[in-house]
């Protein structure tokens, strides 16, 4: 998994008018899934009612990576309801694990 700044998250979904923010959930995605999480292709996040499936199944990726710091519903309302705030807890809750060696065997890679 690759640890980033959750300033730098922040910042860049603002900057960009929340598109970032679904660059990061993509990219998370991958990165959980090497990891062994379960989530759906990617695509999907743009068809409305398979958008939230989606979302559902991205944050019991997020509670397979943390191994239940950060549960499956408690990562779901956060990004629902709290969207760019939750994209950084989520994103500080994964920070966590990796530096808890928590995150699969993927080491580290960088901090962007």
């Amino acid at each position: 998994m690759t640890k980033r700044s959750v300033a730098s998250v922040v910042i860049l979904t603002l900057v960009t008018f929340g598109i970032y923010g679904l660059v990061w959930m993509i990219k998370t995605k991958n990165e959980m899934v090497r990891c062994g999480a379960q989530i759906p292709p990617g695509w999907h996040i743009i068809i409305p009612i398979l958008g939230l499936i989606w979302m559902w199944k991205f944050c019991g990726g997020v509670e397979h990576v943390t191994q239940g710091k950060s549960t499956q519903a408690v990562s779901f309302i956060m990004l629902f309801v709290l969207g760019i705030v939750g994209i950084a807890i989520v994103q500080s809750s994964l920070n966590q694990a990796i530096d808890r060696g928590a995150a699969g065997q993927l080491p580290a890679a960088r901090v962007a």
